[in-house]
């Protein structure tokens, strides 16, 4: 997601290298670098243009800060106006009070609608809320049991009335029930079709009127690119959108949708989709999502996901176990498995600000990741709790490196960088760093000041991991 954007960005910054005033002479090809970068990533080119003007208008004439590089305060300008350009800050769902709030979901086929249903339906049910699915997507084969089978996996209940009632009857009779039932939020999924034609506006414009939902969210395929923009624009006119929701963010998208949707409707972007799982939605937030387009990170939603996952309880027990040495194979199973569930393994990496890797490297430590889970599987409980039980047993570590088609030699290396990772994160958790200890700091063992002295002649170990 915004690689290459990420990357021209970057290189535009360097053209203003040695300057010591940002002026229209050496500005002029870095905004060309950033008007480019931004239709390479299929921005909509009205929007394009303007994003590029504000810049100049912002950035030209600004006196450079001593000990603040030109390009420095330049890319502050250009956050700034990302900012600006995708909304400023998050808009949460209007909630109304009295309930139910009613959210009526319009878009295409294919931009995975249905499914964004039932994310924001367990989205809301994190906060507390009682949420009601209506499906009134009565064209589409196997829509309504889409959406049923969803509701069943998250506990959610979904109305239906089958295929040969209209739409607008069945979100009336949707909403009445879960009144009934005193739900928080209804959210009614609708048709969609492959193009955009007068009977599915027609009817989405008949449902909207019968039921007045306080929300209308239109679901944006994000490689839909600058064609985002028209589709939000047709939909913005006829119907009247009050926000979007992003889908398909953790693909193979170059940002284009994200940067246009909110320019041409005015409406925000409310949630994005950044995966398959029902549990991948986050809310979307301007100033992260532009710290992420200009390599920066995104350290808040690292920490988000983190606390989602983290049971605080086993997060103390997991400290104590650090400060004593204690930490083990079990340990590191759980949390690799942790991580796994807050998201993809290169997508996590990119949220840590400072950190660039290349999708080569990320490969590498995903397979080196695969690997050393195969080889602790392939181990005793006893092992996986004790791993000093296979530094004294050369049999042992033949029968798990035959068992996860690893060599003996991998499974040496496993438990020696285990061992000294161990004794590093002992250290740290202490207040220590690894060769710097102060005068009356606690003292690591002979072992570990040997076993990280040795880390410095490995190139590549489980450590680096």
């Amino acid at each position: 997601m915004f690689d290459e954007l990420a990357e021209r960005l970057e290189s535009a910054w360097q053209k203003l290298r040695g300057s010591d005033k940002i002026s229209e002479a050496n500005i002029r090809n870095t905004l060309r670098e950033v008007r480019r970068a931004l239709l390479e990533a299929d921005v909509s080119l009205p929007v394009a243009k303007n994003f590029v003007d504000r810049v100049a208008e912002k950035a030209l004439g600004m006196d450079v800060v001593q000990g603040i590089q030109p390009g420095q305060q330049f890319v502050k300008v250009v956050y700034d106006e990302l900012v600006r350009l995708m909304g400023d800050t998050y808009q949460p769902l209007a909630i109304a009070d009295p309930g139910p709030t009613v959210v009526l979901m319009a878009g295409l086929q294919g931009t995975g609608k249905t499914t964004a249903s039932a994310k924001l339906a367990l989205h809301l049910r994190k906060e507390s809320r009682s949420v009601w699915l209506v499906a009134a997507d009565v064209y589409r084969p196997a829509a309504i049991d889409q959406l049923m089978t969803l509701g069943k996996q998250i506990d959610i209940p979904v109305f239906a009335l089958g295929t040969e009632v209209s739409p607008i009857e069945i979100a009336r009779q949707g909403i009445a029930q879960a009144r009934q039932a005193n739900a928080d939020v209804v959210i009614v999924d609708t048709a969609g079709r492959l193009q955009i034609d007068e009977d599915m506006m027609a009817e989405l414009a008949g449902i909207k009127a019968a039921i007045a939902p306080h929300e209308v969210l239109l679901v944006v395929d994000a490689m839909t690119g600058q064609e985002a923009a028209t589709l939000t624009r047709t939909f913005h006119d006829r119907i009247g959108i009050t926000g979007a929701i992003l889908t398909k963010l953790d693909g193979d998208t170059r940002g284009g949708a994200a940067l246009s949707v909110r320019e041409v409707s005015g409406q925000p972007i409310k949630f994005v989709g950044v995966g398959e799982k029902v549990e991948a939605l986050q809310p979307f937030y301007p100033d992260r999502m532009a710290s992420r387009i200009l390599g920066m990170g995104d350290v808040l939603t690292l920490v988000e996901k983190a606390q989602e996952q983290v049971d605080l309880a086993d997060a103390a027990k997991l400290q104590a176990k650090i400060l004593e040495a204690k930490f083990d194979f079990e340990d590191f199973l759980k949390q690799t498995r942790l991580m796994k569930n807050m998201g993809s393994f290169g997508g996590l990496i990119k949220m840590l600000p400072g950190i660039k890797v290349n999708d080569a490297q990320l490969k590498e430590a995903e397979t080196q990741l695969q690997r050393c889970e195969a080889m602790i599987g392939s181990m005793t409980p006893s092992e996986r709790r004790d791993p000093e039980l296979l530094a004294r047993s050369p049999s042992r570590k033949q029968r798990i490196a035959k068992g996860s088609g690893r060599s003996l030699q991998d499974v040496t290396k496993l438990i020696a960088d285990f061992q000294r990772m161990r004794s590093m994160m002992q250290q740290m958790g202490r207040g220590q760093m690894p060769g710097m200890m102060g005068e009356g700091a606690p003292t690591a063992s002979a072992e570990a000041r040997a076993n990280y002295g040795k880390k410095k002649k490995k190139k590549k170990g489980f450590g680096d991991l």
